[in-house]
């Protein structure tokens, strides 16, 4: 087993095939310092050589907020020049790293601009029945411009607009991010990490890891260019998975894997 680096920033553990990963800076909202970015890059370069975590959630610690995305108040820092752009939270997200396994976000309290990198990137979002969401960049003077668009491969454009627009004058709450397909499931906050353990226990039971993630690869692909490009990927992450032969015996052999007892949502 792979020794799990120590981290200043954020919190890191794991059992049953499961890695729980907390942004652990609640005196500042879980915002993100070069600290925190850094982490978070080396954080999914370490899960994509360690096999034993098949599933990660990923939330933040306080139930105040989940991130409010950059600590502008912190080291921050930027080049002098607008053709010289060094802006490391637009690389914190486990895609963006080539982590391709799955990732659950347990969204607690506020989630805001920069929190959308992460938000962006993972496979789906289980928030606390208080959490809300918002992008206050045009409310300070500055252009919403990147954050937004993570959020638009998640959201509907006029619902990205609203919330890019009106900035600091309106949150969307949890539910109606529920509503709009940005949410997935909305639970008190008491029993946030329960639902997010229960989905990312389930996710790692799968008897086939290559299966899920060559079942994500193609969804991922399929959001991000035309069908018919995607479908000729397919095939590729079909071969990927397994070879062809051995996917039909697993076909065949349904009847006989144990059963499960589907919850129904």
């Amino acid at each position: 087993m792979r020794a799990v680096p120590s981290y200043q920033n954020l919190l890191y553990e794991e059992a049953d095939g499961v890695a729980v990963v907390t942004l652990n800076r609640p005196e500042r909202l879980n915002a993100m310092d070069n600290t925190s970015c850094e982490e978070l890059r080396a954080l999914w370069a370490h899960l994509r050589y360690h096999d034993d975590v098949r599933c990660v959630i990923l939330t933040a610690a306080g139930e105040r907020a989940f991130s409010t995305g950059v600590d502008i108040g912190g080291s921050w820092k930027q080049p002098a020049s607008p053709f010289m752009v060094d802006d490391p939270i637009s690389a914190v997200g486990p895609k963006s790293n080539d982590y391709w396994r799955p990732v659950i976000a347990a969204v607690n309290g506020m989630a805001a601009a920069g929190a959308f990198y992460l938000l962006g990137e993972v496979e789906f979002i289980i928030a606390a029945d208080h959490a809300t969401f918002f992008d206050p960049h045009v409310s300070h003077g500055m252009p919403a411009v990147n954050e937004p668009m993570f959020m638009l491969q998640r959201m509907p454009l006029g619902e990205v607009m609203r919330m890019s627009l009106l900035g600091r004058h309106e949150r969307m709450s949890a539910q109606r991010a529920f509503q709009i397909g940005l949410v997935q499931e909305v639970v008190p906050a008491a029993e946030l990490m329960d639902a997010a353990r229960w989905s990312a226990e389930a996710i790692a039971s799968a008897p086939e890891r290559l299966a899920v993630e060559a079942t994500m690869r193609g969804l991922w692909t399929a959001q991000s260019t035309t069908l018919a490009n995607a479908m000729n990927s397919g095939v590729a992450f079909l071969s990927l998975a397994g070879a062809v032969e051995e996917i039909t015996e697993k076909a065949r052999g349904i009847k006989e894997q144990t059963r499960i007892e589907p919850r129904i949502r």
